[in-house]
């Protein structure tokens, strides 16, 4: 329930702190008194956009704060997914909107996005203002109305999971079958490329081998030419290196029983000594391994300009890459051949998921049906005290050629407020009044069925007065007495007259500029209200017998 709101710097009010009682609840004032003020307020704690210009001249920020009552809510599980403190007995809600554009949102003093705030908002307070009424044109609400009334939350959660599982599988059916003839279409292609590169019979690291036997087999005389004069300075027959460090090191081993040193150096010695000596071996071999070989030399310049054609066409720059390609051509070789057995698997579970769609459908058809017929009756038992002795309500539910993410059905709100007048979409044939009236049943019905808290009329009495208008706020105040907080915004005597308490918006001229207040009424005051809407401008004692005749009160 709604317990209280404070506004500050918000359009016309500097500062406004009011509390709410359960039951009926009536506010009133003259027009432009400031009653759309506070409801575009509440509409900041609701989610909605906002704009800077409402904001008070001369102030930095505005701010909006409601408490509620949220013990019998049910919204526990709202505030752990959140992570949000949980108290019952007072929830509050604060939206602050600065000069410079930012707006900042809190949910018990915790930061919260718009989307929380319009989440929570939703489950806390429904606002009905006139250009709801223009909701019974669209088909959605209309379907929606009847989901409300037909309770069939878990199955049409249930359908909309199955038909979203089903979209999915189109989806996906599609595209695989648009990528298939791609493929297809790209087959030849695919083919040639990789018949080319298996042809190629590429090695990894192959490019590296070739690149350096080609250096080698290019250069084959010089590096021969340079072998051999290395092997000849280490062991020529004309006094090599080799046969040197051998006459240094026996130089050395004579000396050594009597200069201990010396037999360190020439141990150290015979190291280099074998050292040189596996160097020139190697070297020697080396030397005639090196000959200048020119097929051989054709041949790795052929498979080097191979695998060089190969990187270019494909835009490689490795040959552990054209590898890698040839992998990708034969996989999508494979997935060509096997794209038949993937399409015929999700076709077949298309076909599964469709005729579970059509079964969900049509318990949810079903389920609305019978709602149907329920609103029919219950729509003309709350129209025909209303000032409609000859209406006909009907539901008309008709199949649509393909489901989508309601069902199957397709919802039509008829109407006919004359004696054997045909029945038509109650949106092109109904009166603003007439819309007024259905519009009030509707949520008469709807708040009985998911139990809103907190329901603010704004003028929904439009077009009516007189007997119609006094049904019309019975209707509200019987709502108000289901544990539910009713707030109606009214210009009619009759309908205020009724509310349980009786709250009055006015205007007030200072120094500093014109305030909107509000404030709730005695009773003494709500004689005078009442009367003053009644006769206007000019009190007169018939206004306020009247007045008090409306209130119930003794003259």
């Amino acid at each position: 329930m709604l317990q209280s709101i404070y506004i500050q710097n918000y359009a016309l009010i500097d500062k406004l702190d009011i509390g709410f009682q359960p039951g009926f609840s009536v506010i009133t004032g003259e027009t432009g008194a400031g009653k759309s003020i506070i409801l575009g307020a509440i509409g900041l704690l609701l989610g909605q956009r906002a704009d800077v210009k409402a904001i008070k001249d001369g102030a930095s920020k505005c701010i909006v704060e409601a408490k509620f009552r949220i013990a019998s809510y049910g919204l526990e599980d709202f505030f752990a997914e959140n992570d949000i403190e949980y108290d019952p007995e007072e929830c509050i809600i604060r939206r602050e909107v600065s000069s410079n554009g930012k707006s900042r949102a809190f949910i018990n003093d915790t930061p919260a996005s718009l989307s929380q705030m319009k989440v929570l908002g939703e489950k806390l307070i429904d606002v009905h203002s006139q250009h709801q009424n223009l909701l019974l044109n669209k088909e959605g609400f209309q379907l929606n109305i009847l989901d409300i009334l037909a309770q069939d939350d878990k199955q049409l959660a249930d359908y909309q999971k199955t038909y979203s599982e089903y979209r999915q599988t189109c989806k996906e059916l599609d595209e695989f079958i648009a990528q298939a003839e791609k493929n297809r279409q790209d087959e030849d292609y695919i083919r040639f490329q990789l018949e080319q590169l298996e042809e190629a019979d590429l090695k990894a690291e192959e490019q590296e081998s070739l690149e350096q036997e080609a250096e080698t087999l290019s250069h084959a005389e010089d590096i021969k030419a340079g072998l051999y004069k290395a092997e000849q300075l280490i062991d020529g027959d004309e006094g090599g290196t080799l046969s040197q460090t051998k006459e240094c090191i026996q130089a050395l081993q004579g000396i050594s029983k009597v200069y201990a040193s010396a037999s360190d150096w020439a141990e150290r010695l015979n190291s280099c000594y074998i050292e040189l000596k596996d160097i020139a071996h190697d070297i020697s071999n080396a030397e005639e391994e090196v000959e200048f070989n020119p097929s051989r030399l054709d041949y790795v310049n052929e498979r080097l300009n191979l695998i060089y054609n190969l990187q270019q066409k494909h835009h490689v720059d490795t040959v552990e890459e054209l590898i890698g390609l040839q992998q990708k051509y034969l996989e999508q070789l494979d997935s060509i051949t096997s794209f038949d057995d993937r399409i015929a698997e999700l076709n077949k579970k298309k076909d599964t998921l469709y005729k579970e769609v059509l079964k969900q459908a049509e318990i949810l058809t079903t389920l609305r049906t019978q709602s149907a017929k329920h609103i029919e009756e219950r729509m003309e038992s709350l129209l025909i005290p209303l000032g409609m002795p000859n209406v006909r309500f009907a539901v008309e539910l008709t199949s649509r050629k393909e489901p989508d993410s309601k069902g199957m059905d397709s919802v039509t709100f008829l109407f006919s407020a004359n004696k054997n007048g045909t029945l038509q979409n109650v949106a092109s044939i109904a009166s603003g009044g007439e819309i007024a009236r259905v519009m009030l049943s509707l949520k008469a019905m709807i708040a009985g069925a998911v139990k809103l808290p907190t329901i603010i009329f704004d003028e929904i009495d439009t077009g009516v007065s007189g007997s119609i208008a006094e049904k019309m706020a019975l209707i509200m105040q019987d709502m108000g007495r289901q544990n539910r907080q009713v707030i109606s915004i009214t210009h009619l005597p009759q309908i205020a007259a009724r509310g349980t308490t009786h709250y009055k918006v006015y205007k007030e001229d200072t120094d500093t500029g014109t305030n909107s207040h509000i404030r709730l009424l005695d009773t003494e005051e709500r004689v005078k209200e009442i009367a003053n809407m009644l006769s206007g401008t000019t009190m007169t004692e018939a206004a306020m017998n009247n007045a008090r005749s409306l209130l119930g009160l003794k003259q």
